[in-house]
């Protein structure tokens, strides 16, 4: 692989995809658009297949100067690697949830997906700080677009919404980057995440990334745009959304905010530990009295993401990796939970639990697959939210047992409300004459809810072929963060075991006790 530009071939597929689905017509933009997207995603195979594990931290790294000190200068680490990986297997999901959903302008639709995709992983690829904001702000405009155009009711209040936040909170950090790049006269990120910017500007800088990427996440008390984006948004617009940009504000806490202001984000670790607290009981609780599916699995979202943002802070190994994982896990159940609200959405036309019951009667396969991406958003042993918890709450106890007490908290009241939806929609009798009409999975539900399940049991029973690319970044992050690091409260540590010699003389010497006893 070596000098192939495989990167600049990931983003140069699905955007030829995206004007060519202008052109075609809207019967055949669908299948530009599914072998787009399925291109990419072999592509991303081959990425993950060659990179090497334990070797350079960015590989694959390509760079062209166009003016002045902006680079076209792309490269990926483990981390933003399994990040590309959860797009591109995401986004061939995505055409197929709109197969049949999407009737008007489906060319444009399909365009925008693809736009889509190009902006997400160029996120993840960006070597560049100005590249890196072109493509963290450019995916703006094609989500805007699919909640705008194709969404529901009042889509167009939602899409303002969801643009001014982000857009909002992003000028701080465009702001903040200018500064960086005259302090430190580069605008490379490698260079930069190991460049000592003076304390005093570090939090400041902090600041003004914080304010961004909190509402990219989405963090409480800046949550609120999520629910009516996801209400409003299109099955498929609701999958990514959950599945791949609410990761990009936990990406940028990893890449930019803690390498960069180690300082700062020590200083500020009670900020992130405060919210996130807040957020995990506060926005489980009022997922607990939503009568709308999608509302329900939105504010289960932010508190996922806020264990996410505590794992994160929690400046440890464990913590990190846990929240990586959770990142990786989420966004596979979340898009699976979503598009089981869109199958029955389909069939109905509402989201209001209480019109369903009894599902498990004549849409069995259907129960099925919800209960298994219920209990891996639960974080049932054996699936993918398992894994994710246990590691992160394991670095958060020994960051902080209090903020490790509230979040466990969290995952209980995360049973309580995804258990609490499945007996509603699932079980009970099916007594309505609409419901009882609902036919099971057809073929094409079916090759969208397969793949998922397997990778959401996949992560669940093997997550070392998931954590093993990262592992090496997460360790360059924590060193980096160590010298800034405040002690815990929980001092944990591996015992060490006695020597053979040592164990005989003492079993030796218990014995001749006894005796002389």
């Amino acid at each position: 692989m070596s000098g192939f530009p495989i990167l600049s071939l990931m983003l140069a597929v699905p955007l030829v995809g995206a004007i060519a689905c202008l052109f075609v017509g809207d019967k055949m933009s669908r299948f530009v658009a599914l072998g787009a997207t399925l291109a990419t995603f072999v592509l991303g195979c081959i990425l993950w297949a060659n990179f090497d594990i334990g070797g350079a931290q960015w590989q694959f790294t390509e760079r062209a100067d166009l003016f002045g000190r902006f680079q076209w200068a792309l490269g990926i680490d483990g981390m933003a690697l399994m990040l590309i990986m959860l797009s591109v297997f995401l986004m061939p999901l995505c055409i197929l949830a709109s197969w049949d959903a999407i009737k008007s302008r489906v060319g444009l639709y399909m365009a925008m997906f693809l736009i889509m995709e190009v902006v997400m992983i160029g996120v993840f690829m960006a070597q560049d700080l100005l590249l890196f904001y072109i493509f963290f702000e450019a995916g703006l405009i094609p989500m805007y677009f699919i909640i705008g155009i194709w969404g529901g009711a009042n889509r167009k209040y939602a899409a303002f919404k969801f643009f001014l936040y982000t857009l909002l909170g992003s000028v701080l950090m465009l702001i903040a980057m200018i500064v960086m790049i005259a302090e430190a006269g580069t605008t490379d990120i490698p260079t930069l995440l190991n460049y000592d910017f003076p304390a005093g500007m570090q939090t400041w800088l902090w600041l003004a990334f914080f304010a961004s990427l909190a509402v990219k996440m989405p963090m409480w008390p800046v949550h609120t745009w999520l629910p009516d984006a996801h209400v409003q948004a299109p099955t498929a617009g609701s999958m990514i959304l959950a599945g791949v940009l609410l990761k990009l504000g936990a990406y940028g806490f990893l890449r930019f905010m803690m390498p960069m202001f180690p300082d700062a984000s020590a200083q500020l670790m009670w900020l992130v530990f405060g919210l996130s607290m807040v957020a995990v009981v506060y926005t489980s609780l009022v997922a607990l009295v939503q009568s709308d599916m999608k509302k329900l699995i939105a504010y289960s979202s932010v508190a996922h993401m806020a264990i996410v943002t505590a794992g994160l802070f929690a400046f440890n190994q464990q913590g990190i990796e846990g929240a990586l994982i959770i990142m990786l896990s989420h966004g596979v159940v979340s898009a699976a939970l979503f598009f089981c609200v869109g199958v029955i959405y389909d069939r109905l036309h509402t989201r209001e639990i209480d019109r369903y019951g009894g599902l498990a009667v004549n849409m069995p396969a259907y129960a099925l697959f919800f209960m298994l991406f219920t209990m891996a958003s639960i974080g049932l042993p054996g699936t993918s939210g398992f894994v994710g918890e246990f590691l992160s709450l394991l670095g958060i106890y020994e960051a902080s047992s209090v903020v490790a007490f509230v979040c466990t908290t969290g995952i209980i009241l995360g049973a309580a409300y995804m258990l609490y939806l499945y007996r509603r929609v699932v079980f009970g009798e099916l007594t309505k004459d609409d419901v009882k009409a609902m036919p099971d999975l057809n073929a094409r539900e079916w090759a969208i809810m397969a793949p998922l399940a397997a990778v959401a049991l996949w992560m669940g029973v093997y997550p070392e072929s998931f954590l093993a690319p990262m592992r090496g970044d997460v360790t360059t992050v924590v060193a980096r963060l160590a010298p800034a690091k405040p002690a815990g409260d929980a001092h944990l540590a591996v015992g060490k075991p006695r020597p053979a010699a040592a164990q005989g003389e003492t079993a030796h010497g218990s014995a001749h006790a006894g005796g002389a006893k």
